[in-house]
């Protein structure tokens, strides 16, 4: 399977310029159908905690943009998109689209951004969740959950082959991330895809560096970080094969005390 990562400089809660510069950026690839296109979280609007601009409207423009996107490329695209939750707080979520413009999953990160004040905005989500496409298991993940490893884990007890993050991961960190990301890949014997926005808003600054990681750390492919797309050829067959010449999956325990 091909791979996408749609690496952009996020235009401040601005939808319409936002969705221009993805389409823009995916018009220049030759992208063949049964791809996976990845785009950052809340890709759309910057990492706004002004829920009356990042909340999806019931017609969402986003999703709207997102199905019109899987369709065009016959591909399915992975990006973030906010909606409403409970308590008047949204719902910070990746979302899964399959080629026919159906969304085919949708997960509510799990461990939102204390240390930034993403706790007061946005609800935790509680679990979590999967698709399959080009012969993967896929489960996706948000951002800060990448310093938690047993949400990883989890997902692969249950299956999963490729893990996905998606992030506006400041550069004042970009050594965590890709080290992160290299860790996840390796206690997992995984492919790891990691999509972080690159330059600025009106906080922070942004380095990109989204990468994909092989099942044995390496990565194998870097946008660095200006904007751009890189791509990647990823084989499910290589997934299976390193976890059945080296089973240290088996070898995880259950009763140890927290």
């Amino acid at each position: 399977m091909k791979v996408f990562l749609v690496q952009l400089d996020i235009v401040w809660e601005d939808r319409s310029a936002n969705f221009a510069k993805v389409k823009a950026l995916l018009e220049k690839q030759a992208i063949p159908a049964g791809s996976l296109i990845v785009l950052p979280e809340m890709f759309s609007t910057g990492f706004s905690m002004d829920l009356n601009v990042t909340v999806e409207p019931a017609s969402s423009d986003t999703e709207s943009f997102l199905s019109e996107l899987a369709r065009a490329h016959q591909s399915t695209v992975v990006a973030g998109v906010v909606r409403q939750g409970n308590a008047g707080k949204g719902r910070n979520e990746a979302i899964a689209i399959e080629p026919s413009g159906q969304a085919l999953a949708r997960y509510c990160k799990l461990f939102p951004f204390s240390f930034g004040g993403e706790d007061q905005h946005y609800e935790k989500g509680g679990n979590v969740v999967f698709f399959e496409t080009g012969g993967f298991v896929v489960s996706p993940l948000i951002c800060y959950d990448l310093r938690f490893p047993e949400a990883f884990r989890m997902a692969v007890k249950r299956g999963a082959e490729l893990l996905i993050v998606i992030a506006q991961w400041p550069s004042r960190r970009t050594q965590h991330w890709i080290t992160l990301l290299q860790a996840r890949a390796i206690e997992n014997q995984a492919y790891v895809i990691g999509v972080n926005r690159c330059g600025s808003d009106p906080a922070l600054t942004y380095d990109g560096r989204s990468i994909v990681v092989d099942p044995h750390g390496n990565i194998i492919a870097d946008a660095g970080t200006s904007e751009g797309v890189a791509s990647a050829d990823l084989d499910p067959q290589m997934v299976k094969q390193w976890r059945a010449d080296f089973p240290a999956l088996h070898d995880i325990r259950t009763d140890l005390p927290v």
